[in-house]
């Protein structure tokens, strides 16, 4: 059975493009969100195994939402950004997120290397 995964960007060209990279490696799409609001109700509807959510919405912070997410579906959040790690490491590591993968690393094995049986933070 494949991972199922709600993209959460503000990006239409982003969610498109992390479809299809996804998809094509055995990740399973069921949503995509473009806001907060959007990515709660999304969440709720569908309880994906995995929450791909991007750390800056069109006024909005990732960082923010990610616990109000974790509140609300037992998901694996995983956040991501064009921005390097090293700008943001302490944000990522107190929140609920299971790790980051830089937008330009994403692919279906990054995931799945995150969602493994270990367990903390861990980057890509």
């Amino acid at each position: 059975m494949s991972t199922r995964c709600l993209i959460v960007d503000d990006s239409a060209r982003f969610l498109e493009a992390a479809r299809t990279l996804l998809e094509r490696d055995g990740i399973r799409v069921v949503g995509v969100a473009r806001t907060g609001t959007e990515a709660l109700a999304r969440v709720a509807e569908l309880v994906p195994d995995l929450v791909l959510l991007d750390v800056e919405l069109d006024g909005e912070c990732g960082l923010e939402l990610a616990p109000r997410l974790a509140g609300t579906a037992p998901s694996v959040i995983v956040l991501t950004s064009t921005h390097p790690l090293d700008e943001m490491e302490e944000l990522v590591t107190a929140g609920p997120a299971r790790g980051f993968v830089h937008k330009s690393r994403l692919s279906g094995q990054a995931l799945r290397d995150l969602l493994g049986p270990e367990h903390g933070h861990r980057t890509r």
